[in-house]
């Protein structure tokens, strides 16, 4: 090659950056001065979630569908300017729509303080009544709460083997953020029950009582679940789940039916099958002989032999130890000491329970 054709080729080359350079100047110029203009809004808070893990890119586009900047590209020029493009904070904002998108950015980039709510879980809850104190505190809707407690999938992770979470929801007290997801706050209760559970069986396990009875751990949660809705007086939880135990394996006890109302309430409120009497039933509480006869309830522990499908409730330590070390006495019945009692009288055998039913009741 030439000199004189070599320096028409240097000659192109440099024209060529020169321009390049020129015309990324500018561009760069119309991005930083894009970033300025005040965005052509309404004046009115915007709300637009920033997801852990969302690329910047998709930041960009997200904020142009919600109409809070209308050059996204340019945006993420600016964004890339400033080196802020790896700095923007999950959360749920409320932008206004007629900012800069210098101040858009500013907002992503110094974040959002998590808003959190307090949610106080009472043992004997069932997750129902559970996730409409959830809602109550603004966390998440309790309508997507139940969709998850009875998803096949979901138990199929926690292997629970019942088709809800029910039992599984540790009653305590819970620090969440609104907003939360439904599975953040579901496997928040459940790992908690495990926990309390875990440490239980180390010093109560379950084994002995598991053979005597062919139960299984969620039968032993079941019982306990009976004892929460029964036992008013923490005293006699172990005496309560013993005459329950005894119902079943006592000879004198023929039916082998546990007897007890609060199974035939849940099985009315919380299964998604419900038989025509438990459609039929007010929810005033008192139950009628409809739902007493009711033989279609499996919950109905009147007629049917053994324990319910499942827990009835969601049972606190205390019951769950109950269930674990029942007090090894031999009684068959109890009543309470009148109404609003928080006692019973418990007696062994049926005469002596009628006795009491006629002192305390009538």
């Amino acid at each position: 090659m030439s000199k004189r054709s070599f320096r028409i080729a240097l000659g192109i080359v440099a024209g060529t950056l020169l321009i390049l350079i020129v015309l990324a100047g500018l561009f760069v110029h119309r991005a930083l001065a894009y970033a300025d203009t005040r965005h052509d809004g309404a004046g009115k808070d915007v709300e637009v979630e920033i997801t852990s893990g969302m690329s910047f890119p998709t930041v960009a586009s997200e904020l142009a569908d919600k109409g809070l900047i209308d050059k996204p590209t340019w945006f993420r020029l600016f964004a890339m300017w400033q080196g802020e493009t790896t700095n923007v904070k999950p959360g749920k904002y409320e932008i206004r729509d007629d900012l800069a998108p210098k101040e858009v950015l500013a907002i992503l980039v110094k974040g959002i303080k998590d808003v959190t709510a307090k949610v106080t879980i009472p043992e004997g809850k069932n997750m129902l009544e559970v996730f409409d104190l959830i809602e109550a505190a603004k966390i998440t809707h309790a309508k997507d709460l139940e969709t998850l407690a009875r998803d096949k999938d979901y138990l199929q992770k926690h292997a629970i083997t019942g088709d809800s979470v029910e039992g599984y929801l540790f009653p305590d007290t819970y620090e969440f953020r609104i907003g939360d997801k439904p599975r953040v706050v579901l496997d928040r209760l459940i790992a908690r029950h495990e926990e309390v559970w875990n440490q239980l069986v180390v010093t109560h396990p379950p084994a002995a009582l598991e053979a005597k009875l062919g139960w299984t751990d969620r039968d032993v949660l079941t019982l306990a679940s009976i004892v929460e809705k029964e036992a008013v007086d923490p005293a006699e939880r172990p005496t309560i789940a013993q005459v329950f135990i005894n119902r079943l394996t006592f000879p004198s006890f023929k039916s082998r039916r546990l007897e007890t109302d609060p199974t035939i309430r849940y099985g009315c409120t919380v299964p998604l099958q419900k038989s025509p009497p438990c459609q039929q039933w007010d929810k005033s509480g008192r139950l009628h002989r409809a739902q007493l006869d009711d033989k279609d309830n499996p919950y109905n522990t009147y007629q049917h032999e053994g324990l319910p499908p499942g827990p009835i409730s969601n049972p606190g330590r205390a019951s769950m130890e109950a269930a674990l070390m029942p007090d090894g006495s031999d009684y068959l019945f109890f009543v309470a000491k009148g109404k609003g009692a928080r006692n019973h009288v418990f007696a062994r055998t049926y005469d002596e329970h009628a006795a009491n039913v006629e002192k305390y009741q009538k």
